[in-house]
């Protein structure tokens, strides 16, 4: 059978020199492979219909921006002139990056698991025109290895399958695709039936698993490669502070993981932000890619950690330290225009760094005992190299090692440490920088506007509450479109995923992005007072609801890819586990608790509770994948505790606000205005008499300050309060009194 010639994919002007279809999109990643002599495409219905008209097999290459294996495949293969002309003569190529499209990533990296029992990225998946995969790998060298074939024998082989085994290979791709659809359906929620009650003695089961697999020396769980666990630690903290038979190892679960990263290589001692893993069980040899998600959570992380008020194993004010740098490195280093008042956050740091054109892992980050001494003078470099674990044989490559203590420092030594570290910092800054991806992810920096605004309460740092709100503005600025014809019952917009340039671009948002924006809104909303955050809450998750619950389930994503809903065998999926962020599915469990606390919404609160019915099955077997769900039980055990603040603003109002805020109470929600508004055109900025004026909280409703006007607290579950408190000091002994009946 003849070999169908390729179309000419024509070129950009938007990318010059770009000799495929790659150049004007808004994904780094993709851009990167502007250049290569593959024809690649970007994801989409175009694509396959070409693939189809050729009859030819699809080649989809699934990466992000910041994957060091990614560039290393790309430079050994994608960039080899005879290794596109075989792949361009016989296959359609496609490029997705994982990052934009986590829909295309799911399905197929579970595809991938299925056929190779292997995944990451790059990922490299074989499909029918029709979008259903029958082989699958991840990595492929340029040259055969042990147990491992080249890229150029893949590319033979599924040539080979395609032209004389065609049936079969269809036959075997329908197959997966049935399979992935059981897949799916075992883990199906439906939000439309009575919701069940939560078992509490799961989170202590939940507890005691975790204590299994923890590595109570390097901290963290499981051995290398090791990754933050970021979800997990959510619900250790929250478990942590209700007393019961398991809080005391959950809270040194938790302090242990936190104290471990803190004082790793994992953390950029100099600079702040985590990177996404260690390539070692004790953290010292990191993983150098910095990614927005990882570090936003990270960033709460620690900062309620300093809110359970203990110094336990990582002393608050060192947690408190780790938490302000983290939230300086994500404003400074991926804050875009303005660092103060970014218009968004981007998506990530590079893991490698480009010097004399060459490609070299962790390179900004690296030091050795000469590079100190050239620094820092002979004293003080022989001084933090001891300290900072850099010796003659560099532990990440021949460039060296990353700076790293891997204990807590002494007195001594921290007065040492910060009197060199600017000094260093500013000697790093001169080097080579990693690349970064300014695409700008609505859920990621949902996730960072929770984090900045809580990190700014807790921590005394009011700038960071106006960096969130600014992040804040710019998502309803530009990937909020509203949509005069939508359903009354979809909200006043549609959300987008990714902007670039200042411009949304690409599909709209997935579950996770709806869920992770409502949750930044409900914490701005707590930290500010103002309406306008809760308003845009629920418009959110009303949004969610009409978009993502189809008679009566729930699915992560709906319609963005005729593809996509094939190789799920036609079914609308829904992945109820962690993976670097909460699931979308935890994430919406979450943001509908706490929208029912507020609201006193029985309906939400019970689709809540029906999304919490994947705990059970779970919890008992894999914790660490269900941390966000687990997070979420622990608040619905609690209550959550529903805090109104009534009263006039004022330094009163302020300090009760204060405490609240400063409450380990697990998922506690906050109501209160800090400001007198006439309406919400006053309370958003505009010119008065703008808007018709915004309904008040349901929460803040009828309840009214002291009898002598002066402002009170009331504290309730389900809507039913107790006696309102006037003081501090009471409020602190009935929190502490409602945590422990918790228990």
């Amino acid at each position: 059978m003849p070999v169908p010639e390729p179309a000419d994919p024509g070129t950009t002007r938007e990318w010059p020199g770009a000799s495929n279809a790659l150049g004007s999109e808004p994904s780094a990643y993709l851009r990167q492979h502007a250049h290569n002599p593959v024809h690649w495409r970007p994801f989409g219905d175009e694509a396959f219909a070409f693939a189809a008209a050729r009859d030819v097999p699809v080649f989809l290459s699934i990466g992000y921006a910041a994957c060091h294996w990614c560039h290393v495949m790309a430079h050994e293969s994608f960039e080899d002139q005879d290794t596109a002309d075989y792949l361009n003569a016989r296959f359609v190529a496609i490029k997705v990056d994982r990052e934009e499209r986590p829909d295309v990533d799911s399905i197929y990296m579970a595809a991938t698991q299925a056929i190779s029992g292997e995944g990451g990225w790059p990922m490299s998946v074989f499909l029918t025109p029709e979008g259903l995969a029958f082989h699958a790998g991840t990595y492929f060298p340029p040259t055969a290895r042990p147990g491992r074939p080249s890229f150029r024998q893949v590319l033979e082989a599924v040539h080979e399958a395609w032209l004389e085994r065609r049936d079969a290979v269809e036959q075997n791709a329908r197959m997966l695709a049935v399979g992935m659809a059981n897949a799916q359906l075992s883990s199906a929620v439906f939000l439309d039936r009575p919701p069940e009650s939560l078992d509490k003695s799961l989170l202590s089961e939940a507890v005691r698993l975790l204590a299994r697999s923890e590595d109570p020396d390097g901290g963290g769980f499981g051995g290398a490669p090791k990754f933050p666990p970021s979800a997990v630690l959510e619900f250790l903290i929250r478990h942590a502070a209700v007393p019961s038979d398991t809080s005391d190892a959950a809270r040194d679960m938790a302090g242990r993981t936190l104290a471990a990263m803190a004082r790793s290589a994992l953390c950029d001692q100099l600079d702040g932000g985590f990177a996404r893993y260690s390539v070692t069980a004790d953290w010292s040899v990191p993983h150098f890619e910095k990614m927005l998600y990882d570090n936003a959570q990270l960033l709460r992380a620690y900062v309620h950690w300093v809110r359970l008020q203990g110094d336990w194993v990582l002393p608050a004010g060192e947690a408190a330290s780790v938490a302000s740098r983290v939230a300086d490195w994500m404003l400074d280093s991926l804050g875009v225009d303005n660092p103060a008042a970014p218009d968004g956050l981007a998506s990530s740091l590079d893991a490698d760094t480009v010097v004399d054109g060459v490609h070299h892992e962790g390179a900004s980050y690296l030091w050795t005992p000469a590079a100190l001494d050239a620094v820092l003078g002979p004293g003080d470099g022989a001084a933090v190299a001891r300290m900072m674990n850099v010796g003659p044989s560099g532990t990440v490559s021949e460039l060296g090692s990353a700076l790293h203590p891997g204990r807590q420092l002494s007195g001594a030594e921290l007065t040492l440490w910060n009197r060199v570290r600017p000094v260093l910092r500013a000697a790093r800054s001169a080097r080579p920088q990693p690349a970064r991806d300014d695409k700008v992810v609505a859920g990621w920096n949902g996730l960072a506007i929770a984090a900045l605004a809580e990190a700014g309460a807790i921590l005394d740092r009011p700038e960071l509450v106006t960096a969130a709100e600014s992040l804040a503005e710019y998502l309803v600025r530009v990937h909020w479109r509203a949509t005069a014809d939508a359903p009354e019952k979809a909200g006043a917009g549609v959300l987008v995923r990714v902007s670039h340039d200042g411009a949304a671009r690409g599909i709209t948002g997935l579950l996770e992005d709806y869920a992770f924006c409502a949750e930044g809104f409900l914490a701005l909303y707590a930290v500010t007072g103002r309406r306008r955050w809760y308003g845009l809450a629920e418009e959110l998750i009303r949004g969610a609801c009409a978009r993502f619950v189809v008679d009566g389930r729930l699915s992560d994503s709906v319609g963005e890819s005729a593809q996509v809903f094939n190789a799920q065998g036609q079914h609308a999926g829904l992945d109820p586990f962690d993976s670097a962020a909460p699931s979308g599915a935890a994430a919406f469990a979450g943001v509908l608790l706490s929208y029912a606390a507020y609201s006193g919404s029985h309906e939400h609160r019970a689709m809540a509770s029906n999304i919490l019915s994947l705990l059970p099955p779970v919890a008992g077997r894999a914790p660490r994948v269900a941390g966000w769900l687990l997070a979420t039980a622990q608040a619905a055990a609690a209550g959550p505790v529903e805090a109104a603040v009534s009263g006039p603003p004022g330094q009163q109002q302020r300090e009760l606000h204060r405490a609240l805020l400063a409450s380990p109470s697990p998922g506690m929600v906050v109501a209160v205005q800090l400001e007198m508004v006439v309406d919400a055109a006053a309370d958003d900025g505009a010119p008065p008499g703008d808007r018709a004026a915004e309904p008040e909280v349901p929460l803040l409703e009828s309840r009214p300050p002291a009898g002598d006007g002066s402002p009170q607290v009331y504290l309730c579950r389900g809507m039913v309060c107790d006696l309102p408190l006037g003081s501090v000091e009471e409020l602190v002994q009935r929190l502490d009194a409602m945590t422990e009946a918790a228990g």
